[in-house]
């Protein structure tokens, strides 16, 4: 059959805003709130506020890994399993 009709639906995937703002913007939260994760958006938020901003260091290895993983596995484990951390 011709399957020239029927578009292939696509998904978005996050990873790469994510992983930048991770990196760039991490001890705000702005990535937990890019993938939907308020709760921990305002941990983070609460941590680097308490820690004085030393708690930046978690959100950053969040970013190497975000944008180190295959964009398949990302998807899979952030977006479709909620991994909120690591």
């Amino acid at each position: 059959m011709d399957q020239i009709n029927n578009p292939t639906p696509t998904v978005e995937n996050k990873k790469i805003t994510a992983g930048v703002c991770a990196l760039l913007l991490g001890s705000l939260g702005v990535h937990k709130f890019i993938l939907g994760y308020s709760k921990a958006g305002v941990i983070q938020i609460i941590i680097t506020m308490v820690t004085c901003g030393l708690a930046g260091i978690i959100p950053f290895i969040e970013g190497i890994i975000y944008l180190t993983k295959s964009d398949e596995e990302f998807y899979n484990t952030y977006q479709v399993g909620q991994k909120e951390w690591f």
